[in-house]
């Protein structure tokens, strides 16, 4: 697939590379540094090069937003039109300073976002796990079948079934939550990984993996 990424600070750079690696075309953007974008392609090797918002949105088949909540609105609005498009968002609605969720209990930041690009396919995803393990489950990926769960959700099908793929090709096993306003429960979800990833004694390199009992 076309993917284009809009952030690539630690989170956009990360699942970028890896995106590229797994085979995809990749387009970093949105970035402060103009130096820096060309490094994180040039790094990720691949078919992976650096652009505006508006290169990688263009003839992209995915999008992955991976900026502050603040910033939103600006890169999409670089980003032009996006109608068709599938977003997969990681970006929570967390307050200037990161302390606190701005939107929650009767939406979300997700949903937010579908207000904003109405006639595009958002999905929720990779909120919910820290940065600093990806590579560790993207290498593993080849040599376990038990691979850790990533929670989805959203509203477009199609966009959900990009977004599913994305998730299998970093290594996890995609877990469906159903639409998406179950974002209400799956951002603070990941603030809670956040908590034990980077609160915790040991690291911040930590996943989750849900199993069914029964029938």
């Amino acid at each position: 697939m076309r993917i284009g990424i809009l952030g690539s600070g630690l989170m956009g750079s990360t699942l970028g590379t890896i995106f590229a690696k797994a085979g995809h075309e990749v387009v970093f953007s949105y970035s402060r540094s103009q130096r820096k974008l060309k490094r994180v392609a040039r790094e990720a090797q691949g078919h992976a090069r650096a652009g505006t918002p508006r290169e990688a949105a263009l003839n992209a088949d995915a999008l992955l937003l991976a900026v502050h909540w603040s910033q939103v609105d600006d890169v999409l609005k670089q980003a032009g039109d996006l109608a068709g498009k599938a977003i997969v968002s990681c970006s929570l609605p967390m307050n200037a300073d990161d302390t606190k969720l701005v939107i929650g209990h009767t939406s979300s930041g997700a949903e937010a976002l579908a207000k904003k690009v109405r006639k595009a396919g958002v999905v929720s995803a990779f909120s919910s796990v820290p940065s600093e393990v990806l590579f560790d489950v993207f290498d593993a990926k080849r040599r376990t079948r038990r691979r850790p769960s990533l929670v989805y959700c959203g509203d477009d099908q199609d966009a959900k079934d990009v977004a599913a793929r994305l998730i299998r090709d970093v290594g996890f096993e995609p877990v469906d939550a159903g639409p998406l306003r179950i974002a209400r429960y799956l951002e603070p979800f990941s603030l809670a990984m956040a908590q034990l990833a980077y609160e915790g004694d040991e690291g911040p390199e930590i996943a989750y993996r849900f199993e069914r009992f029964g029938n």
